[in-house]
């Protein structure tokens, strides 16, 4: 994993994008961790944006709680119910 210290990065964003490989890079201000440059592979906005959204991620919590103490049924049985 690379590290950058904001003071030290120079070059413009596409630059760095450009040079981004498997690892990611980590920005950093005064050595504590404020953001990071990731190579994406096969996702799309949505998935994104769902993925960084604090309301969206409280309702999955929410309902991984509720199957945890309810139950529910797995994507497993409800593949076989729908014959996929």
């Amino acid at each position: 994993m690379k590290t950058l210290e904001l003071s030290e990065a120079t070059a413009t964003l596409a630059e760095y994008a450009d040079e981004l490989g498997s690892e990611p890079v980590i920005l950093t201000n005064d050595g504590v961790p404020v953001a990071a440059l990731i190579s994406l592979e096969n996702v799309d906005l949505e998935t994104i944006a769902l993925s960084t959204n604090p309301q969206f991620i409280e309702l999955i919590e929410r309902s991984r709680v509720r199957h945890k103490t309810e139950g529910g049924t797995s994507s497993a049985d409800m593949r076989r119910r729908l014959n996929l």
